[in-house]
């Protein structure tokens, strides 16, 4: 597992990575909300009440920041959060 801190803006956010098989599991966590891969189920995030993005296909902390959100959840998106936008530009508001 890696822990590291992220620094989004002004912001410092957690980044976790757990290299499982045949990719990662990535979340970046902010005091809003948080941005992560595929792995996690943004309909459970929805459930919950939560500020989510998610992207997909990335493998480093660097990728979800520059990947596209391709799915959010209400709160998120009440956040300012936008489907297509970039992960750094969500993650900014997440944050």
């Amino acid at each position: 597992m890696q822990i590291e801190q992220l620094k989004i803006g002004n912001a410092s956010c957690l980044g976790l990575k757990v290299d499982l098989k045949p990719a990662p599991l990535l979340l970046i966590i902010g005091e809003k909300g948080f941005l992560s891969c595929g792995f996690l189920n943004v309909e459970v995030a929805e459930i919950l009440g939560v500020a989510a993005a998610v992207v997909t296909g990335v493998k480093t902390f660097e990728d979800v920041l520059n990947g596209e959100v391709k799915s959010l959840t209400t709160r998120a998106k009440e956040m300012g959060v936008k489907a297509g936008q970039k992960g750094r530009e969500a993650m900014s508001k997440l944050a």
